[in-house]
């Protein structure tokens, strides 16, 4: 039987990703585990462990033990909050991954999964329909780090033959958890202000687009990747992935047609800069030939569903 460890288990895509891995993957035997202390497990027929990703030898003693082959490696210090504490967010980013390239170079693990992110491009970067191969030159802690670890991905799989794969996640949305210190973070957070008949102050320009996707849709993209037979893959830095682009301004108009009562203002701060250094749109051609790629929600699909579901218990604040 595949042993699988999540790692970052607790955040934005952890959530979501392990029961659609639990439904998907029924044979395999599936763990939890993130740096935090949870006294009720939400992960139902799960194991959790907690484990600190920088804690080399308790995360290579764990995997060992239990005889995991497989790891989806999702933690992180993500763009905004990296950009506040710039050594911790290098450090966390470089040193878990390498970590666990280590052991797929030892043969330990046979499979591994790490994200990469819009993150990577930058200010010269073309930005609209931005292609697979491109200029990079992030100007971000969290893009730099994501940059060197698609480099050390493909590094690994080349000189040691580890099966690595990796996605460059748009904005991710969704309502099954909050908001973990990103760029595309208003378009979560202006869901609960609505909900909760708050006006809205959003922290980027009005008509700021940049790619983004619902959840469901990177939940699937993550595990049709992860099913692909992997010669049919000929990236191995990480895959560009397109689901929807749109501006505040547009969001913010088809919740409106759902809450005609909302209201926007509009006040850019330090993620205004980071959002101009990132592309428009996504070419994600070489996703659809090799591994079929098709995103399935739309902006009105997504609105919808995210004003149906998010619970405004959640928001400290509210």
């Amino acid at each position: 039987m595949n042993k699988v460890l999540v790692i970052g288990s607790c955040g934005q895509i952890g959530t979501e990703l392990i029961p659609e891995l639990c439904r998907v993957f029924p044979d395999k035997e599936i763990f939890a585990s993130d740096i935090k202390v949870i006294e009720n497990n939400f992960f139902t027929g799960v194991p959790y462990v907690q484990l600190d990703v920088l804690d080399k030898a308790s995360l290579r003693n764990f995997i060992l033990n239990k005889k995991i082959d497989e790891v989806y490696l999702l933690a992180a210090i993500l763009s905004a909050t990296g950009e506040k504490n710039p050594e911790l967010a290098w450090k966390l980013n470089m040193e878990s991954l390498l970590s666990i390239l280590d052991l797929g170079k030892e043969g330990v693990l046979k499979k591994i999964y790490w994200p990469s992110s819009i993150a990577v491009f930058g200010p010269n970067t073309p930005k609209i329909k931005t292609p697979q191969f491109t200029i990079m030159e992030p100007n971000t802690v969290y893009g730099i780090s994501k940059l060197a670890g698609e480099r050390w991905c493909a590094y690994y799989h080349e000189k040691f033959g580890v099966d690595v794969r990796s996605l460059r996640y748009p904005g991710l949305i969704s309502y099954g958890s909050l908001p973990g210190g990103g760029t595309t973070d208003y378009a979560v957070d202006i869901f609960y202000q609505a909900k909760a008949n708050l006006n809205y102050t959003c922290f980027l320009e009005e008509n700021t687009s940049l790619p983004m996707m619902y959840m469901k849709d990177a939940v699937r993209a993550t595990i049709e990747l992860m099913k692909t037979d992997r010669k049919k893959l000929s990236v191995h830095s990480s895959y560009n992935l397109a689901g929807i682009s749109f501006t505040p301004k547009d969001l913010f108009l088809e919740i409106k047609k759902h809450i005609p009562t909302f209201e926007i203002q509009y006040k850019a701060d330090f993620r205004q800069q980071i959002a101009d250094s990132w592309p428009d749109s996504i070419d994600d051609s070489y996703s659809v030939k090799e591994w079929f790629w098709k995103e399935e929600f739309t902006l009105e699909k997504m609105v919808k569903i995210m004003l149906e579901n998010v619970d405004i218990k959640k928001m400290s604040n509210i």
